[in-house]
């Protein structure tokens, strides 16, 4: 080491050789690919580790001072700056660490600050327990990694199929370790370490922790020494041992002693084997390629001094420890010896191969087969490694084939013995000592080893030789791939061994015989050879029925002593009442006949079990009937153990559904259970009694498992409804009650001798239950209650016995009672770690509970459900309500906790933990029950740390593994592996539910989360950090997070797909729930960097799993656009641009450092990006890859090609079979369909239906596979949908929701256009799935939308005409192409998808925008342009992309228009509202007005016109106080606004007259509903969302008059029809437009009102309308005058409220209601008011010239005064004032026209001022200060503070936007007011021209007052003066004194002053002229002061 140590603190011991052995299995047993370099890289730094196996690092001085100053200077640390002071404690724990395992004081530190690291993933540990874990681990990683590189090795046994590469690698490395003495190392460690030993020294310096610490430690220890000797074995399994080596092992060998039992303990087995494996030679036999290399390496062949050294080793006389192991390897030597003496290269080695005899007797003599029974076979390891069983396998039958002669010498001794025994029975001495029992003990050893099977290689099938040929072709043994070939010679001898120790079997040898046989009958062609024997065994029939001449061992001899011993024992059948019945005579069988009767039931069972053939065989054989001979002998006194023989035989009979169905008749029949109590009976009879009375007192209970195991087997098959008919109440129910109340409940009270047997009796009758229940399904006739008659009276039926327990569970009852206690205790010795007798049972009785709770939850509903509606009288209750009570033991409810508890002993019982997960998450569902299991779960804190271990610990395993579920599931551990993920499953299935369910439920206090705090006050933490424990979030965290770093992405996306989906889904619940989103989101983002570091594996591809990838990427990209919402809110701006530019970037990203702080160099990258874009390549947006991932195309299933079945029926029946799942996918169950149809089949009567069967059961089958295949097509759909929909709401929330400018205006629209155009060619394509449309418009919509938003913004932002030369960042033709294709998907959406095509309107609606001009400021210069420069003015940039737009939708003809039109005029609201919006806006383009033509071709105008009328009843239902609903008024005004755009051409409105749409509108009654403007105000909608019901008449009328407004403008040339059209709209709704005009409170709105129809009545004041009415006759001429008469005089008074006194106060009003908009308001108020004045002076105007042309033959509108208005200043004069206000109310005076004249002479200088200033703060916008920007803007930002959010750039362009609005709203005003001017002017002169010029006054005593009457008569008679033109003017004009005109001239003269006349004069010319009207203002000016300068007449 170098001068400054540092610590590592992963731990030099552990964290390196963790890595190591990571990588070494990835490379070897997972077969990763590119593992091998590292590898090689590992190997080459840990070699020194392998050198020096296990030696630790010494401790040294110097490490201890440098530890010792830690605490005061500080220690380095690697990866970490600077030094760290560490805690004295630290340091004192290191010291004991360092004496304790005698390691370094820095390596001992190391493991401490690791233990502390790794504390969290072992809750409950200290950090020095933890790091004796670690220690520990650290070894057994080497020692693995060791085990696994030796076993890579090339050699002569097996191969593990690795490429060439990594086998030369790993040999070369494994063989120079060897070299160095490995052999040796691993002996003297295997002997040093113990397990005892160890603890001893970590009890001293208290190094134990908990049992589960200590179970870990020993484990680890165990698991050390395994591996060693592992390793050992492995290599001599592929090449042998070096001599010394060899020596060295047969040296330990000597040393080695048995466990108490006899048996090996597994490490010195893996050594025996290992020398067994060197002094194999069997191989040669077997002729593989590479025979000859393997021949010239091995030594026994090439070394003379290995032979020499091993054999003299082995003869030596020395005993070892083990004598029956010394024999062993003596045999095994003998054989290689016989071996090696048939081979040409033995010759030289005669010497030794000569004393093979001499060996093979020593063996014997050493009782080699029964060591190898007890010490070999009796140890558990050993059925658990393959190549030990093939070995000792070859072992047998080498010594059987190559020493026929010793297998002779054994049976004559035998033989010889047989007879000394029988000798001394016949004399009565005792037996010889000298007996050998050598080839009883070799015949038990064959019978136990062929005996268990675990790999299934049926190893037997070499000592059965197929004597004729094989009918079965499918029986394929070791040798029986060809029938007739010859078999090998071995195969002929062992056959022959078999068949010839049956010939003439001496009595002694029977029972190891058979126990022979069975063995060598395990497996189903074995058994087929050995029944074969025994019936070839048997006489022929012909022989005496004595059976005398037969074989003792066969069928005919056996089941003939059978039938006698029953004989035998029937007649002394006891009668049941006798006193006599407990203690039965046993005379009839002897303990030897009872032996040998088991052995061969045994054996009987084996072969019955394995062949079925053999079943029906045997049970159809007329002479034996065995099931009857059996079931009579149950019926005799025979001894328990033999009884429970029989029913094995029975139920291995059984296992046939033809014999089980006859098999149950006879049960019941024989009454073996009585369920028939003959009448006076006293007691039972029958195994009832046997159970109560025999096996009670003899404490073993061998009859009653025997018979649950029997009811087990006969239960799978079925259970006969009628069992027992006639004599009892039919069916299984005393079976069930006889196991429940007589087995079951008393089993934990009753006795044991063999303390198992208590957990066998619980699991057998457990599994029986479980079986029972798992077939049972709730049916309505169950809980019907049905009688039975029986001899004469009726009794209840029995209900299925599935019913029964089912009622039972729902209750609480003793059963489940004891269940829930079953469950507690079983946790209970979990928890002590310890081994205990019938630990196997008692975990597979707790399974089968777990089973019974979980199918009782599943079934409880359908079955309370049945039970409600039945109304049966029985009383249940909820499983999961029950599981709260109060547990008898602990006086707690903590029954749902101990069902948790076995989570948490996943590792050793993974089936537990899986029906644990599963019933809690069944449980889960309720929400009441989610509250207090948090309180259950939380109570006690060490409990609460378990449960949560528990769950962590399913979750973290590492062995899990998805896959298909398969029936035949043979491999135990791909099973477990399975289980284990199944278990993950559910939990995770837990979390996502209970995320659903209020706080607080489980899932947060399983993810960490407060659960007696607000859940939002949570801080989630690292595990470990402030005491935080690692929760389910972190390993769920972790799950996700392997393999991210990598360039392969998340390991569990394809290894668990689905495991990751609802990984996912967790994480997104979490982020997306209001209460858990800000805890989980911080600590994903600071602590995980979780999203960044996922979204860049985007996306996931998995050919085989696609619907779980877009799963895993939906939930993904949900969870990312929460993030970026967020991140955006909170300005958490670094954050939100690392995920954006991830997301949407097209340069390749360099893959920088994880920190969010990369700003910079992120903008250099995007400079260099921008100055050479052709040096980068280009990368795909990884939005769009994400697109490409989700495939649009969906192969649907074929219909169904039905031969038998009706499709329809079937079809019906599908849709019944379906239902919703968990995920909300509609899904067809196909188990259950399976039930129906087969059923179906079933039901069919008659021979042709069971000839039709199979191919009915294969249609059957084809149709589930359809349904498969459609499930799985609606499961992908919806996977697609919903990954789509992701995809979707990410982008949308990328464009709208994230600062603007993260992404550059330009940028943003090229990822636009990219997005856009993927999109459309995706949906576009033939295969394109309909159901994913909807989505793709919805987006395409949105997509539009931001871009005609940025393209308006990067415009507005360009200043100045140079910008338009490039349209914008996107070019034209890209626009072009967009187009294109949303034209293209409209169309190709065809007839069908109305709604879909709204989105798509809206689309065309936004784009169609982009090429809108953006308001401009009118400068009022424009006019100065000659008409010729307007005219060669370049087109521009706007102008063009409209008229290329327009020519690429007329390139789509007639087709479009059809399609658009059909949906303005018919279907669903929206799409109609944006069908004429879209119609609307092509209109207002299309200067070549081919879609006018169409519309008005097509019949289509027409139709939307007359639609006027149907809507009239909607619109008046919308003016009740509460309306239904607004869309008729939307669809209403949508209408307007197009027929309004077709009115804007003269054809347009020409075409609407032809409609008849004025005719219509008058029709319609809805606009005399005005609503009362009172009573309504209290009806206000409070969100303001509903508008008022005076605003909605508003919204009705305004459009209409709009439309009025502009067919009147549209068709001036042919003015007349159009003029005379709307006048009679007028005068039918002529009571409300008085009403209108006469209005009181003039608001917003009834100014608008007003302004329209003022302009409306001034457009139809036109000469000769009235003509065009037709023939009208003189009444009805007489009323229509009346109105307009009626119209003219209230517009003029109109003009006195709006010019004199109420402007002001209006404005003021305007000011005070709404002080908010105050600005905007009063603008509009303004120009509203003038617009008023502007048209009744208009109409004024229009009157004076339509009556003459001549002022003295004109009519008169104002009377001759020229007083102005009162109630401005006081009055001017008093007698004019009060004069003024008598005629006021009648006729306006002049003066009024003077006043309005100068009032808005006065107004112009004040708009043409402000109209300046503000030109010139629109050019110099970017000096303005902040304040006046601010203030700008604060009306256009809603919300307070809403000017502070918003940038700087947008906050400009607001204030852009409001200033040209505020100067264009000053431009009109300007008009109007000089258009007033104008006519006021017009006025004056036209009035004054006659009362001066042409009007004879009357007599001057007569007042103005009396004449006024008359003055009225004048103006109303003749106001159309056209009509009577020579009209009796006299009378009026007599009326108008002198005294009168003289007043009006002197006021006029000093109205008129020549301050007026300049300003009048100035007006024109600072803005008539520019107009080019010249001089009219000046004409007029001069007129009237040459008017009042006259000299008086």
């Amino acid at each position: 080491m170098a001068a400054p140590m540092a610590v590592n603190s992963g731990a030099s011991l552990w964290g390196p050789l963790k890595e190591l052995w990571e990588t070494v299995d990835g490379a070897i047993l997972r077969r990763q690919a590119e593992t091998v370099h590292l590898l090689d890289l590992q190997l080459k730094k840990h070699k020194p580790h392998f050198l020096s196996l296990f030696k630790n690092p010494p401790k040294s001085a110097e490490q201890r001072e440098k530890v010792r100053k830690a605490s005061t200077e500080g220690i380095a640390i690697q990866g970490q700056q600077g030094s760290r002071l560490l805690p004295e404690q630290l340091l004192t724990e290191a010291f004991i660490l360092s004496d304790l395992f005698d390691i370094g004081e820095l390596a001992a530190l190391e493991l401490l600050l690791a233990g502390e690291q790794q504390q969290p993933h072992f809750p409950g540990l200290t950090r020095g327990l933890v790091a004796v874990l670690l220690y520990w681990d650290g070894k057994l990683c080497v020692a693995n990694s060791l085990r696994t590189l030796i076993q890579s090795r090339h050699g002569k046994t097996f191969t593990l199929d690795l490429s060439g590469e990594l086998v030369a690698l790993t040999s070369r490395f494994t063989d120079e370790l060897m070299s160095q003495g490995l052999t040796k190392r691993i002996l003297t460690l295997v002997s040093e370490i113990s397990v005892t030993r160890e603890f001893e020294r970590l009890q001293k310096e208290r190094g134990l922790g908990n049992e589960k610490h200590r179970k870990e430690v020993s484990d680890l220890i165990k698991e050390c020494r395994q591996a060693l000797a592992d390793s050992l074995f492995s290599w001599t399994c592929q090449s042998p041992l070096t001599k010394d080596d060899t020596l060295a092992l047969i040296g330990h060998l000597e040393t080695v002693t048995a466990q108490a039992d006899g048996s090996l303990d597994s490490v010195s087995l893996a050594l025996v084997m290992a020398l067994l494996y060197c002094l194999d030679v069997s191989f040669i036999e077997q002729g593989t390629e590479d025979r000859d290399d393997l021949l010239q390496a091995l030594p026994l062949l090439t070394e003379r001094q290995y032979v020499s050294a091993v054999h003299s080793r082995l003869m030596d006389g020395q005993p070892w420890r083990l004598p029956g192991l010394q024999a062993v390897c003596r045999l095994a030597w003998a054989l290689a010896l016989r071996v090696l003496s048939q081979l040409p290269q033995g010759s030289g080695l005669v010497e030794f191969t000569e004393a093979d005899e001499a060996l093979a007797d020593q063996a014997l003599l050493g009782d080699v087969f029964l060591f190898m029974k007890e010490g070999i076979l009796g140890c558990d390891s050993f059925a658990q490694e393959e190549f030990y069983v093939r070995r000792l396998h070859s072992l047998i039958a080498d010594f059987l084939a190559l020493m026929p002669m010793k297998v002779k010498q054994l049976r004559n001794r035998a033989d010889e013995d047989a007879r000394l025994v029988h000798m001394s029975l016949q004399m009565d001495s005792e037996l010889p000592s000298s007996l050998r029992k050598d080839l009883d003990h070799l015949m038990v050893l064959i019978g136990e080893f062929y005996s268990k099977d675990p790999f299934g290689l049926e190893l037997a099938l070499e000592f059965w030789c197929p004597t004729e040929s094989l009918q079965h072709t499918s029986l394929q043994g070791s040798y029986l791939g060809m029938a007739l070939q010859r078999p090998p010679h071995k195969q002929v001898v062992l056959s022959k061994f078999v068949r010839q120790m049956g010939d003439l079997l001496p009595s002694t040898l029977y029972i190891p015989y058979l126990c022979m046989l069975k063995g060598l009958a395990n497996g189903p062609q074995c058994a087929h050879y050995c029944f074969s024997l025994l019936k070839t065994n048997g006489a022929t029939h012909s022989d005496n029925i004595q059976g005398a001449s037969g074989s003792p061992v066969s069928w005919e001899h056996f089941f003939h002593s059978l039938m006698l011993y029953h004989e035998n024992l029937r007649r002394d059948l006891p009668n049941p009442d006798s006193a006599h019945y407990r203690h039965p005579p046993l005379r009839g069988i002897t303990q030897r006949e009872l032996e040998g009767l088991t052995a061969f039931l045994q054996l009987l069972t084996s072969i019955i079990t394995w062949s079925e053939n053999a079943r029906l065989a045997l049970c159809e054989h007329p002479q034996w009937t065995p099931v009857v001979v059996m079931l009579g002998l149950l019926q005799c006194s025979v001894p328990p153990v033999l009884k429970a023989e029989l029913l094995h035989s029975l139920a291995a009979f059984g296992k046939s559904p033809e014999i089980a169905a006859s098999l149950w008749q006879s049960l019941e029949y024989t009454q073996i259970l009585q369920t028939v109590r003959a009448p006076g009976q006293r007691q039972a009879a029958g195994i009832e009694v046997e159970l109560n009375e025999i096996e009670s007192s003899c404490e073993e209970y061998p009859l009653t498992r025997a018979f649950c195991h029997l009811i087990s087997t006969l239960v799978e098959s079925s259970v006969p409804v009628n069992l027992g008919a006639g004599l009892r109440v039919p069916g299984f129910q005393p079976y069930l009650n006889f196991l429940r109340d007589a087995v079951f409940l008393p089993f934990p009270t009753r006795a044991y001798r063999r303390p198992a047997e208590k957990w066998e009796v619980a699991d057998s009758v457990l599994e029986v239950f479980h079986k029972l229940l798992r077939d049972y399904e709730p049916q309505p006739s169950d809980f019907i209650q049905e009688t039975v008659e029986l001899q004469g009276e009726q009794l209840p039926a029995h209900k299925p016995p599935g019913h029964s327990l089912m009622f039972h569970l729902l209750n609480d009852s003793p059963t489940l009672a004891l269940c829930l206690s079953l469950l507690e205790e079983g946790v209970r010795q979990l928890d002590t770690y310890a081994p205990f007798p019938g630990k196997k049972h008692l975990e597979s009785a707790v399974l089968h509970c777990l089973c019974l709770l979980d199918l009782a939850l599943q079934k409880e509903v359908v079955f309370m459900d049945l039970l409600r509606e039945s109304q049966a009288s029985l009383l249940v209750s909820p499983l999961e309500q029950l599981f709260q009570g109060v547990s008898p033991q602990t006086r707690r409810a903590d029954h749902i906790v101990n069902i948790g508890r076995y989570l948490y002993h996943s590792s050793s019982n993974p089936e537990a933990a899986f029906q644990s997960a599963k019933i809690l998450r069944r449980i889960s569902n309720y929400p009441n029950i989610q509250t207090r299991l948090v309180g259950d779960f939380t109570h006690d804190q060490a409990v609460s740390e378990k449960l949560m271990a528990g769950f962590v610990e399913c979750l973290d395993n590492e062995e899990a593994e998805e896959g298909a579920e398969r029936e035949d599931d043979v491999d135990r551990p791909k099973r477990v592996a399975r289980i284990r993920h199944e278990t993950q499953i559910h939990i995770l299935n837990l979390l996502i539910t209970s995320l659903e369910l209020k706080a607080p439920n489980l899932a947060l206090y399983l993810l960490g989360y407060e659960v007696k705090k607000p859940v939002s006050s949570t801080n989630l933490q690292d595990p470990g950090v402030l005491g935080c424990p690692r929760s389910c979030l972190h390993a769920i965290l972790s799950l996700l997070q392997r393999g991210t770093e990598k360039r392969s992405g998340p390991v569990l996306t394809q290894q668990a797909p689905h495991l990751a989906e609802l990984c996912y889904q967790v994480i997104y619940q979490l982020c997306a729930c209001p209460d858990t989103s800000g805890p989980a989101m911080r600590y994903l983002r600071t602590s995980q960097d979780f999203l960044f570091s996922h979204l860049q594996h985007l996306p996931f591809l998995l050919s085989e799993n696609q619907i779980a990838a877009l799963s895993q990427m939906s939930w993904l990209m949900k969870t990312a656009a929460i993030e970026l919402r967020v991140t955006s809110l909170n300005r958490q701006r670094s954050h939100t641009q690392r995920l954006v530019s991830l997301l949407l970037d097209d340069q390749p990203h360099p893959q920088h450092a994880a920190d969010g702080e990369s700003g910079m160099e992120e903008d250099t990258r995007s400079v260099s990006g921008f100055l050479h874009f052709e040096t980068v390549s280009k990368v795909r947006r990884k939005l769009l890859s994400v697109l490409d991932a989700i495939d649009f195309s969906q192969d649907m299933p074929e219909l169904l090609q039905l031969d038998f079945f009706e499709r329809t029926q079937i079809e019906q029946v599908i849709s019944n079979c379906e239902h919703v799942n968990e995920q909300g996918h509609t899904v067809c169950n196909v188990k259950l369909l399976h039930r129906v149809l087969v059923a179906e089949v079933n039901a069919l009567q008659g021979m042709a239906a069971i000839g039709q069967r199979p191919l009915l059961m294969e249609e059957v089958n084809s149709i589930l596979q359809q349904v498969v295949e459609r499930n799985r097509v609606r499961r992908s759909l919806s996977a697609k949908r919903h990954a789509l929909q992701s995809w979707r709401s990410l982008v949308e929330t990328l464009l709208t929701a994230c600062p603007a400018d993260l992404i550059p205006a330009d940028d943003r629209q090229l990822i636009i256009r990219d997005l856009l155009l993927d999109l459309f060619d995706k949906v576009l394509s033939d295969d394109a799935a309909g159901e994913l449309m909807p989505i793709v418009a919805g987006a395409v919509f949105t997509l539009t939308a931001q871009l005609s938003q940025s393209v308006l913004s990067e415009q507005q932002q360009a200043a100045g005409p140079e910008a338009s030369s490039g349209f914008a960042s996107i070019a034209n033709s890209a626009l072009h192409l967009i187009l294109r294709k949303l034209l293209d998907f409209i169309l190709c959406t065809g007839g069908g998808y109305q709604r879909l095509r709204a989105h798509l309107y809206g689309s065309l609606l936004y784009y169609l925008q982009i090429a809108q001009k953006p308001e401009e400021a009118e400068t009022l210069q424009t006019a100065g342009k000659a008409m010729w420069e307007r005219l060669t003015a370049p087109e521009d940039g706007f102008s063009k992309l409209q008229r290329e737009n327009l020519a690429i939708i007329e390139s789509y003809g007639k087709a479009l228009m059809e399609v658009v039109c059909r949906d303005a005029c018919d279907g669903h609201e929206i799409s109609r509202m944006l069908a004429l919006a879209v119609l609307d806006r092509i209109l207002s383009i299309d200067r070549q007005n081919q879609w006018l033509l169409y519309l008005c071709n097509s019949g289509y105008l027409r139709s939307l016109v007359e639609s006027l009328r149907q809507d009239d009843g909607a619109l008046q239902s919308l003016l009740a106080p509460q309306p239904p609903i607004l869309k008729p008024l939307y669809i209403y005004e949508s209408k307007m606004a197009l027929l309004t755009r077709v009115a804007k051409t003269g054809q347009g409105a020409v075409e609407l007259l032809r409609c008849g749409l004025v005719a219509q509108l008058t029709e319609c009654q809805v606009f005399d509903m005005v609503p009362d403007a009172d009573s309504h105000r209290m009806m206000r909608d409070p969100s303001g969302f509903i508008p008022s019901p005076i605003d909605r008449y508003r919204q009705i009328l305004l459009p209409t008059l709009r439309l009025l407004q502009v067919i009147l403008t549209s068709t001036s040339m042919n003015h007349q029809q159009g003029a005379a059209q709307v006048l009679q709209w007028l005068v039918v709704h002529a009571d409300t437009v008085q009403s209108l005009l006469r209005c009181q409170e003039l608001s917003m709105g009834a100014l608008k009102e007003l302004s329209l129809l003022t302009s409306i009545i001034s457009k139809t004041a036109l000469p000769g309308v009235l003509e065009m009415g037709g023939e009208v006759n003189s009444a009805a001429l007489m009323e229509f005058q009346g109105h307009i008469t009626r119209f003219q005089r209230l517009c003029l008074s109109l003009l006195g409220r709006l010019a004199g006194s109420e402007r002001e106060r209006l404005l003021k009003q305007a000011e005070i209601s709404s002080p908010g908009e105050s600005a905007e308001q009063r603008e509009e108020m303004e120009v509203a008011m003038m617009q008023v004045c502007t048209n009744i002076m208009e109409y004024c105007q229009t009157l004076l010239l339509q009556s003459s042309s001549q002022a003295q033959f004109s009519i008169c509108l104002f009377s001759p005064s020229a007083s102005e208005p009162a109630g401005r200043d006081g009055g001017r004069s008093d007698l004019s004032s009060s004069l003024q206000s008598i005629a006021h109310s009648r006729v306006p005076s002049l003066g009024l026209v003077l006043y309005l004249l100068k009032n808005s002479a006065a107004d112009f200088f004040r708009f043409h001022q402000s109209h300046r200033q503000s030109l010139g703060k629109l050019q110099s916008l970017d000096q303005l200060p902040p304040e006046e920007l601010k203030e700008l803007c604060q009306g256009l930002v809603s919300g307070p503070g809403g000017v502070e959010k918003i940038s700087s750039v947008q906050r400009s362009l607001l204030a852009k936007r409001r200033l040209v609005q505020f100067i264009n709203n000053r431009a009109k005003l300007l008009a109007l007011c000089s258009y007033v001017i104008e006519t006021c002017l017009f006025v004056l002169w036209r009035h004054l021209e006659y009362y001066l010029m042409h009007c004879a006054p009357s007599d001057p005593k007569d007042s103005l007052v009396t004449g006024a009457g008359l003055f009225r008569s004048r103006l109303t008679d003749e106001s159309f003066g056209g009509l009577h033109a020579s009209g009796g003017r006299g009378i009026g004009l007599s009326r108008v004194s002198q005294q009168d005109l003289d007043l009006l001239k002197g006021d006029m003269a000093a109205g008129f002053g020549e301050a007026l006349q300049r300003k009048l004069l100035e007006v024109e010319g600072l803005y008539s002229q520019v107009r080019s009207r010249y001089t009219f203002i000046q004409a007029l000016v001069r007129r009237i002061r040459g008017l009042l300068r006259q000299p008086k007449s």
